[in-house]
């Protein structure tokens, strides 16, 4: 009798904020970590000083921590230093890859974004990231793309690589399922969280991905 492939582990939430993370957005972000496991909530704040960017993120990072939740930092590895956040996300344009690992140290998640495209998500891996992320892979209003990858990306990616693959881009729990199934192991999303209910988005969520046998 041959032996059944192991099965991949249920996909996690990966929240991402919105632009405007002052006033009640931190017991809005509280109330969604609450509600369901969350496993990462990107602070994504473009255009602000770095004192006043690192002062919007101080009390968010707490909270994260309180809930387990790893607190990644977009684009700036500077600001992820200062911070002593759980991790990174940098863009095509965001800086080397290497030189961030160099910069933050071994334990630090470095994740790396990688659109529609196999080769920079093979070159991202081999230069050391913990995770890539495909997308937009729907109509998104917080990052507006021209790039829009199949789900069979997510497939391939499960298929031959160990490192974990993250779904991102107007992803909402009604649309979520075939990126899913599809093999994503995280799934990024933000609009569809802070332009509603957050807790009972992130329930919801939670519910289909529970739902979902891989």
């Amino acid at each position: 009798m041959t032996k059944s492939p192991p099965r991949q582990p249920p996909c996690q939430l990966y929240l991402i904020s919105p632009q405007h993370v002052a006033g009640e957005f931190p017991d809005r972000l509280r109330r969604a970590l609450d509600a369901a496991p969350v496993a990462a909530f990107q602070f994504r704040v473009k255009g602000v000083d770095p004192h006043e960017a690192a002062r919007l993120a101080e009390p968010l990072q707490r909270i994260c921590a309180d809930a387990d939740t790893a607190f990644i930092v977009n684009d700036s590895v500077s600001l992820a230093k200062r911070l002593g956040a759980d991790g990174v996300h940098l863009g095509r344009s965001d800086g080397d890859i290497k030189e961030a690992r160099a910069e933050l140290g071994p334990s630090v998640q470095i994740g790396a974004t990688c659109h529609d495209s196999r080769h920079f998500a093979m070159e991202a891996g081999e230069a050391g990231v913990d995770y890539v992320a495909f997308g937009a892979f729907y109509d998104t209003q917080t990052k507006p793309s021209e790039y829009r990858p199949e789900p069979e990306i997510l497939t391939w990616w499960n298929s031959i690589f160990e490192l974990p693959c993250v779904a991102i881009g107007g992803i909402t729990p009604d649309n979520a399922r075939p990126l899913v199934e599809a093999g994503a192991d995280f799934v990024a999303t933000c609009g569809a969280v802070w332009n509603g209910d957050e807790a009972a988005v992130v329930k919801q969520f939670a519910e289909l991905f529970a739902g979902i046998r891989r």
